[in-house]
């Protein structure tokens, strides 16, 4: 387990993290860090712990949104599924009258050709 120290609203803060995260996890902080700089910009010094509930739930708001975000195109993916299954049933049915229409079509043209062949045959007799 891997140990850092990252630096929150002028504070350091020792944390631990597992192997490899090191870089993610500075980099959140970072973005925390700079969520309470902005908020700090806009109220004043208003304390600490306000302002890290405040930066809390930016990010509780941002996570929110995304989550919306994140569900409209699961659903979204949802339906273009189901449609890409029902075009995918119609084209094999599509396929399957089409197999039975040449199907058909051939059968209809032997006949004829065996037709036409009895003809020339009788024809040639007499």
């Amino acid at each position: 387990m891997a140990q850092i120290s990252v630096t929150i609203n002028g504070k350091s803060f020792r944390m631990a993290c597992d192997d490899g995260e090191e870089e993610r996890l500075m980099g959140l902080a970072s973005r925390f860090d700079g969520w309470i700089g902005d908020l700090k910009g806009a109220f004043g010094e208003i304390g600490d712990q306000r302002l890290t509930v405040m930066a809390g739930i930016m990010a509780t708001d941002q996570l929110s949104e995304l989550e919306r975000k994140v569900a409209r195109l699961e659903e979204e993916l949802a339906e273009a599924k189901k449609q890409q299954l029902t075009a995918l049933d119609n084209l094999s049915q599509n396929e399957q009258e089409l197999s039975r229409a040449i199907h058909t079509a051939a059968a209809r043209i032997e006949s004829l050709a065996d037709g036409v062949a009895k003809s020339l045959r009788s024809s040639d007799v007499s």
